[in-house]
Parts: C-alpha cells; sequence; structure tokens
C-alpha cells in the first residue's frame, strides 16, 4: 500500500527549478492574483484539520486557519502562497492533488485521524521532498505510529497542564526565519506541553519555554525543555511548535511571524539550518597518541592551547613529569619542585606532533596538602597578531631559576619566544622578559595563566590570587595570620584584593617590538593613584578581584573579555562567613572590580575576620563601597566598586540567591535558596572558561561549526559530571552588568564526556578551520598520562536546506 501511495504522489508531483533524482512538490504554473517572480512557480499550502473527536469545529483550529491565510498574503510578493483548508483526510491518497502543495499544515487534535493508506500517503509525500508544520495538538495525531513520532519530534505526556499560563520562551536560534524576528526572551500565554521523551538532540531545537517562569506540572522536563524545533526528515522538512494552543496566540504578531517563518522554510521559498544542534552531526576525534613510555614526546601535562593562522595547534605543559619521575619536595634540595615546561605543536597538514621546546620551571612539586602542592609551571601560551611573519610566541611561567629557597618566593613572567615555522623549533635564546613579578610558593594555590589579544593588539594576561585555598573554612580566603618569614599565604586581600599586587588579576598591557611594553588607556588605575594612606596601584591592572583565571578569551569582534575562576571549597553557605564555594564567568565589558575576597556571585558579601582573632567574625564586607584593612594591604584602601558576575554556581545548583536583610546580606540558609540558572550544578568543580564562535560565512572548510553558534559563549567546566559544559546565550545590554544568559544549550553529547570521551576540560578553542579544539587533561593529577590528549570537534551535518537548486523560487 505504501509503494502503490509513493508512486500516486510522485506521479503528481514536478520537480523543481532543477531536475533532480527526487522530486520535489512543485505544482504547475498558474494564474494568481500575485504575480510570480521568475524561476519558479506558485506556491501552495494545505492545512488538514481533521479531528479523530466528533463535535463541533475547534475555535483554535479556525483561529490558526485564518492566520495562515492572512500569513501567506502578507509581506514580500516572493514570499506569498495561497492556502486550501481541509478536514477531508483523503487528500493524502490523492497523489496528483497532494503534490500540489509545498507544505502541509497538521492544526489537527490528537486521535487517528488518518487511516494506514493516508498515513502511508502523507509518508509518501515527505519521501518526494515535502514540507511538514505541527502545531501544538498535532503532536497528539496518529499516537501508535513510530513514523509520525518521528516526524514530529516528541510526544506530549499524558500530565501535561491544560492551564493557559504566562511563561518566557527562549529564543536559541537568532538565525532560523521562524525565530529571528521574535525576542530572545519571548513573554507570552498559552497552554506548554511536556515531552514524554524530550528530541533535544534528535532535532533542531530553535525555542524552549523557561520551566521557572510558570508552573510545569509533575511532568516537567527541567530546564532543557524545548518547545520549538525543526529537523530535515525522510527527505522533507519538518517544523513542530508546542505552542498555538490558544485562541489568542494567532492574534500575536510573534508568534504569527514565528508561524510565517516555519512556513517559509518547509514551503522552501526560504532556506534554514536545521541541523546545527543535532547531536549526530558532530564528530569528536582524538588527535593524539599516548606518550611513549618515560617520554613526553605527544603531550606534557595539559595546560593550554592556541591555534596558528595556518591551522597548527601548539600546546603547553604545566611541568607534572611523567609518573615514572621522581618528584622532589625537600625545600634542602635544589631541584626542589623542578619541572619540564613543554610545548608542543600539531600539524594538521602531517598530522604529527613536534615537541617544540621546554622550559625548566618550578613546577613538578606534586600533590598532598597545602603545603606540598603547587600549581605554578608553565601557565600559558599566545602567538603574535603578526605571527605569520615574526613567529613570536608568548609563554607566561615560573622559571626555576628565579626561586628563592629561604623565602620560598618566585618570579612569575611573561616572556617572548621565536618559533621556526620550517622545524616548529622554539628558539629558547630568543626569550625577551616582558613582564614578572613575585609570586609565595611555600603554599599552594591559584596561578591562573591564561592570555589573550584584543584586536588593538593589547595583551591581556591572567593571574591566580597566589593564595591558600586552606585556613578560612573554604569561605573567604581572608585569614590575615598565617605567613612564611612576612609573607601571608592565606589572605587574598594581600593578592586579588590589593591594587599594588599583580596577583588575582586580569592584566591588560601592549607589547611592543623592542620586548618592552605600554600601557594602553582605560585600565581600571594608571599606577600613579594614591590615598591618605600612602596606597599604590599597578597600571598594569584591568580587572582586579579574581580568585583563580585559568582561562580567558577576548572576541575581537567586538574586544569584550570573557573569563572564568574558580572558587573556594565550602560545600555550603553560611550564615555566619558567606556564600559557599561559586565557581564564576563574567563578560567584562570594561575595567573593573570582580569582588574577591570580599564578594561574589552578584553582589554576595563574605564576612570580615580581621585581627585579634580571625576565627570570630566581624562585620559583612559592603560590595558597593569594599575597604582593604588587611594588615597584608600595601594598595589602596578604598577600593572600587564590586561589579556582579553573570554565571555562579555552587555544589547545591546554578546562580544560588538568597532573600536579603535591610543591609542588602543574603541570609545564606539553604533551605531559603533560589537558583536562577537551573541547567548549571557543581559539586567538585572547577570553571573552564571557553571561547565566543565567530562564524565564517567565507570560509571554504567543511569542519566549521555553523552559524548558529555564531555569537554564543561556550562555559565548561574541568569535571564532566553534572557541571557545565554550554553554550550560553547573553544580553549585550545588560552582560556587563552580571546580566544573567538568556539561553543556554548543552554540549555534552557534542563534546562529548566520559572516561573515553573528553572527561577532564582543561582547554577549549577555535581553530581557523572553524573547529573546536579541546585538551582533556587526563585521569592524574600533576602528571600526564595515558588519556591526556588533543581533541579536534567537527561539524558533519552538511548546508543549510533546501539546496540552492530545490527552492522554489529560486536562490535565496
Amino acid at each position: 500500500m505504501a509503494t502503490a501511495a509513493a508512486g500516486a504522489v510522485a506521479a503528481g508531483l514536478l520537480s523543481g527549478p532543477a531536475a533532480n533524482a527526487r522530486p520535489f512538490p512543485e505544482p504547475p504554473l498558474t494564474t494568481m492574483s500575485v504575480k510570480s517572480p521568475p524561476g519558479g512557480a506558485d506556491v501552495q499550502v494545505l492545512v488538514f484539520y481533521g479531528s479523530a473527536a466528533a463535535g463541533e469545529e475547534s475555535p483554535v483550529v479556525n483561529a490558526g486557519i485564518e492566520a495562515i491565510e492572512r500569513i501567506g498574503l502578507s509581506g514580500a510578493a516572493d514570499q506569498r502562497f495561497e492556502v486550501e483548508a481541509t478536514d477531508d483526510a483523503s487528500v493524502f491518497t490523492d497523489g496528483t492533488r497532494l503534490g500540489r502543495y509545498n507544505a502541509v499544515v497538521f492544526l489537527t487534535g490528537g486521535g487517528d485521524v488518518l487511516d494506514p493508506e493516508q498515513e502511508a500517503g502523507l509518508e509518501a509525500y515527505m519521501e518526494a521532498g515535502g514540507g511538514f508544520v505541527g502545531v501544538h495538538d498535532a503532536a497528539r495525531a496518529e499516537p501508535y505510529s513510530d513514523w509520525f513520532t518521528g516526524l514530529i519530534g516528541a510526544r506530549p505526556a499524558a500530565s501535561s497542564p491544560t492551564a493557559v499560563q504566562r511563561a518566557v520562551v527562549e529564543v536559541g536560534d537568532r538565525l532560523h526565519p521562524a525565530t529571528k524576528d521574535v525576542p530572545v526572551e519571548w513573554k507570552r500565554p498559552d497552554q506548554w506541553p511536556n515531552w514524554v521523551r524530550n528530541p533535544s538532540g534528535s532535532v533542531h531545537t530553535v525555542a524552549r519555554v523557561r520551566e521557572s517562569s510558570y508552573q510545569p506540572g509533575a511532568s516537567a522536563n527541567g530546564w532543557d525543555h524545548p518547545i520549538s524545533w525543526c529537523r530535515d526528515y525522510d527527505g522533507g522538512r519538518s517544523f513542530y511548535t508546542g505552542m498555538g494552543g490558544t485562541v489568542s496566540s494567532y492574534d500575536e504578531t510573534d508568534f504569527r511571524a514565528h508561524l510565517r517563518g516555519a512556513l517559509l522554510w518547509t514551503t522552501r521559498l526560504v532556506q534554514a539550518d536545521c541541523k546545527a544542534t543535532i547531536t549526530g552531526n558532530y564528530k569528536a576525534e582524538r588527535l593524539t597518541q599516548p606518550n611513549q613510555p618515560g617520554r613526553n614526546d605527544q603531550i606534557g601535562e595539559p595546560h593550554g592551547l592556541v591555534t596558528a593562522p595556518d591551522g597548527r595547534v601548539l600546546y603547553i605543559g604545566r611541568g607534572g613529569a611523567d609518573s615514572s619521575q621522581p618528584v622532589v619536595t625537600d625545600w634542602n634540595n635544589p631541584d626542589i619542585g623542578k619541572g619540564k615546561g613543554q610545548i608542543h605543536v600539531y600539524d594538521p597538514q602531517t598530522k604529527k606532533v613536534t615537541p617544540a621546546g621546554e622550559l625548566t620551571v618550578f613546577g613538578n612539586k606534586g600533590g598532598g596538602d597545602e603545603l606540598v602542592k603547587v600549581e605554578e609551571g608553565l601557565l600559558g601560551i599566545e602567538l603574535d597578531p603578526r605571527f605569520e611573519q615574526n613567529g613570536w610566541v608568548y609563554l607566561h611561567y615560573t622559571p626555576h631559576s628565579q626561586i628563592n629557597r629561604d623565602t620560598r618566593m618566585a618570579e612569575r613572567r611573561v616572556s617572548r619566544f621565536t618559533l621556526d615555522h620550517a622545524t616548529n623549533k622554539l628558539d629558547l635564546g630568543s626569550e625577551r622578559v616582558l613582564l614578572k613579578w613575585p609570586v609565595q610558593i611555600h603554599s599552594c594555590c591559584h596561578a591562573g595563566g591564561g592570555m589573550a589579544w584584543d584586536s588593538e593588539g593589547n595583551l591581556y594576561i591572567a593571574t591566580g590570587d597566589n593564595n591558600s585555598s586552606g585556613f578560612s573554612g573554604g569561605y573567604s580566603g581572608n585569614n590575615p595570620q598565617p605567613n612564611y618569614k612576612g609573607v601571608s599565604f592565606a589572605d587574598a586581600r594581600r593578592t586579588a584584593g590589593n591594587t599594588n599586587n599583580l596577583n588575582g588579576k586580569i592584566l591588560r598591557i601592549h607589547p611592543e617590538p623592542d620586548g618592552t611594553y605600554t600601557l594602553p588607556e582605560g585600565n581600571l588605575f594608571t599606577g600613579r593613584e594614591t590615598d591618605e594612606g600612602g596606597g599604590k596601584t599597578r597600571g598594569e591592572i584591568y580587572v582586579m578581584g579574581v580568585r583563580n583565571p585559568a582561562r580567558i578569551f577576548v572576541d575581537r569582534t567586538t574586544d569584550i573579555l570573557y573569563a572564568g575562576w574558580v572558587g573556594p571549597d565550602a560545600s555550603e553557605p553560611s550564615p555566619t562567613w558567606g556564600p559557599a564555594k561559586y565557581d564564576t564567568f563574567a563578560v567584562i565589558t570594561g575595567a573593573g572590580n570582580r569582588g574577591w575576597p570580599y564578594c561574589m556571585g552578584n553582589k554576595q558579601p563574605y564576612r570580615d575576620r580581621n585581627l585579634p582573632d580571625p576565627s570570630q567574625p566581624l562585620g559583612w564586607y559592603d560590595c558597593d563601597h569594599p575597604k582593604n584593612e588587611s594588615p597584608n594591604n600595601d594598595g589602596l584602601v578604598n577600593l572600587p566598586p564590586v561589579t556582579g558576575n553573570n554565571i555562579w554556581y555552587a555544589p547545591q545548583g546554578g546562580a544560588p540567591d538568597y532573600p536579603r536583610d535591610a543591609n542588602g546580606v543574603p541570609s545564606y540558609k539553604k533551605e531559603e535558596a533560589t537558583y536562577r540558572l537551573p541547567w548549571l550544578k557543581g559539586g567538585g568543580q572547577a570553571a573552564m572558561n571557553g571561547p565566543v564562535y565567530r562564524y565564517d560565512a567565507a570560509g571554504a572548510s567543511a569542519a566549521k561549526w555553523p552559524a548558529y553558534w555564531d555569537g554564543k559563549w561556550f562555559v565548561g567546566d574541568f569535571y564532566d559530571a553534572d557541571q557545565p559544559r554550554n553554550a550560553v546565550l547573553m544580553n549585550p545590554a545588560t552582560q556587563g552588568n552580571g546580566g544573567l544568559p538568556v539561553h543556554s544549550e548543552s554540549l555534552k553529547r557534542i563534546v562529548p564526556v566520559g572516561n573515553d570521551g573528553i572527561k577532564n576540560l582543561m582547554d577549549w578553542k577555535f581553530g581557523p578551520d572553524g573547529a573546536l579544539y579541546v585538551l582533556d587533561y587526563g585521569r592524574g593529577f600533576f602528571t600526564s598520562d595515558a588519556k591526556s590528549a588533543l581533541w579536534r570537534v567537527t561539524y558533519t551535518g552538511g548546508a543549510a536546506t533546501p539546496a540552492a537548486d530545490q527552492l522554489a523560487r529560486g536562490v535565496r
């Protein structure tokens, strides 16, 4: 029966503007009230509203038919179409008639509305290149058909709420014709179905409903609740929206624009990409092999990567040795902490790895407690903006030659080296030291390390707070007492909160050709400020108050800085001391203070613990008027006001917030928390900031990620359990002042997690080919192992559909 129906439908179809192996629905030229443009025929849409239920026609159906008729008569002349509505299912067995329609819209209610022969006719229509739009209750039709389930994409849960509720729709696809003209945060009333099985990953979701904005009921889907999606299905194009369950929906300008865009794509009047978030359209490939025994020939202890304009990938190893090598922890030994910071080059043309060179660093002191482990070493890498011409490579590292074993101090530096393009070897004798500053190495932790360039040739350098994680109960890190030979190692007010210290900062300098640097305008300080206490500042500081920013990124299209940093260790909030550990991501549009160790999250303060007894709390810090009153401060007392951050997450969830008292102090009671970003969860957590993707329309690479991802910011965590690995969409109007993301897309099935995937995310950046390059740290700490690797994630889904020669009215 299906074969016979397919033949009948095919017989009634004409090919599009160009001949194709599979015909596409295209009617003969007919007379229309609107003149048809050259290159194609008139376009017609069938609205089917047959119902399995007895009774009068639904007012919703009548409103939908009228709206689609109005849509067909509106807009540009070459995007109009005629509409025919019917409740007679026999149309699906009339191949000649069905073949006249470019798209079929189901406004039907639930139940068996097609007999087997009629469903076979619809199937044959899709196989011949037809278009389908399902609206709201269409997802309840043909409940026993697996093929129709695939056509729709998902089935509503029986316990879906039926009440009309006002909710927020997050519109993540800003390019699809169905969503490009509606608000990013679209507030509207409707009925909101829940899904038996979430279709994300098997369909391309263009919009989600935010469950926190209404009452989704017991069958709620969670933060990832698709409401409109599309896919190329069985030879044709399918679009479904769960919206449109009320008469008033069809009076909404935005909802009609949504339907119009869906119809433009399904009728082949415009192209659209309905493949970008389908997980099967991505391929993750490990590029490096495990190291040979006793050698780091492929990779060191992964700590950062950068891609060159010609596609080469340069990546660094921090300094941890092969697990077979001894680790020296005795301060009486001159080789204390000596390690090799390694640079490797992966060449995509040869698919080979070249060890480019290694620096002798302080960074192989291993694990253990706060007074044993170390996070120093080779920490960051960047390439000069004119790298193709000059071969200059910038490295951020801690040389072993400069440690003082008596005072347990070291020198951190940023140096420029030259790489030989022909051999992929680094000339270690070419070093020019741009910038250096002291760090304590008596106690762990927080070295930071990331670097990035803006379009003006300014180099951003991320530094950690050089402060111990202990001695403050896992809260503020503001204990003034512990010190080694006069240098505090547990008071981040000495570093991150100090205007005269380069640690716990994001620095911004302008490197000069002679190996020096100048200071660009617009940094947080000029270096000449003083106050009544005679404090000082450093002009290199662009951002202060960050804890451990391992990864930063500058979007050179906008010159906006994106950063992430790891929070302290407290597992729960404390009404006495303040918030739990908040790992943080921030969109930084200008110089400022991000709060640590005074405030975190959306300006949630910690409690002071100044002398004489650090175990006893004093007052709460004032985020709007912070003061550095630490005895370890040699900078300004009065600090810049704190800017709230965009993303923060704790073990309990994403963006915890609490009721505040009259002074603006949160309650910090766990039972009173609300979680403003439900797609986030922590635990063992370590924020790893990622890039902002920029789509290169002119690029010829077949591996590049689609335009859907353009402008989206990638945020992730070192760990892969419940922690984030997402692409988020920000609101440009609010992002600079701590505005929350307006949409999030999970990447966990695209950038694969698990022990055989990319389990421990250390760095990720897009290359010039538009593919995503990712470093997996491995499964141990302070070493490399067989799982340490460089990966590449490419897109394999192909171009937008329909193809140019299959458009109903020429190329657009």
